[in-house]
């Protein structure tokens, strides 16, 4: 699917004091800070990050920030489930499962998961259906000269987009690490010629969360 940006909106605090822009072109104060661990269902050993984002971003803008986090490109609907509600953008399709629905963008993350210990599922990618469970471990106040959001720590390389969902990556895993496979030389290929599925790199990791878009697709 192209990366279609109709909103460029780049979740951030700086100096741990404002939060710049929001959706609507308003500065808001951050007062507090939702640490989130955040886990890819499915896998094993675990692929997760744990990260400190502004309690007062809306969903519309923590989708980008958690996939980000996690690497995956962002190119990709979403939708979270919280409560029996879901939270997604508007569409002309109906409710999944009769469930209620609600626009992410008039949705905040301290609303929605007001609590330390509160939990939500995201959903990434439809066709290859990634779902990531998400937890509040902490809720605090934002700290002086830090930038948010921000990564804490984290586990393990995120899947190529587009390798077939859980069952797609397990294949791949395994064509990668038997050279004399058919199929090995032309998926490493596709991985752009190097993957390495414990690697983490908390730095890029970070420098990507703070330069994250949220997009919406033009339905």
């Amino acid at each position: 699917m192209p990366r279609l940006v109709t909103h460029r909106v780049i979740p951030r605090i700086v100096s741990g004091g404002t939060f710049t822009p929001t959706i609507e072109g308003t500065a808001m104060p951050a007062a507090t800070v939702h640490r989130l661990k955040i886990m890819l269902r499915g896998i094993r050993p675990p692929i997760w990050r744990r990260i400190e984002v502004p309690s007062n971003l809306t969903l519309f803008e923590l989708s980008a920030v958690l996939e980000a986090a996690m690497g995956w490109l962002g190119g990709h609907l979403h939708a979270y489930e919280a409560g029996g509600v879901t939270y997604q953008l508007p569409d002309d399709f109906d409710s999944p499962f009769g469930r209620r629905t609600v626009d992410e963008r008039k949705a905040r993350l301290g609303k929605v998961l007001p609590n330390v210990g509160a939990k939500m599922t995201f959903d990434y990618d439809f066709g290859d259906g990634w779902q990531h469970d998400v937890v509040v471990e902490a809720i605090g106040p934002a700290e002086p000269n830090v930038t948010y959001p921000r990564c804490v720590t984290g586990r393990r390389a995120c899947p190529p987009e587009d390798c077939g969902g859980t069952w797609g990556y397990g294949e791949l895993l395994e064509i990668l690490a038997d050279p004399n496979h058919d199929e090995h030389v032309e998926r490493l290929e596709w991985c752009g010629g190097t993957f390495d599925p414990d690697e983490f790199d908390i730095d890029a990791t970070a420098i990507a969360m703070q330069h994250a878009e949220a997009w919406e697709p033009d339905f």
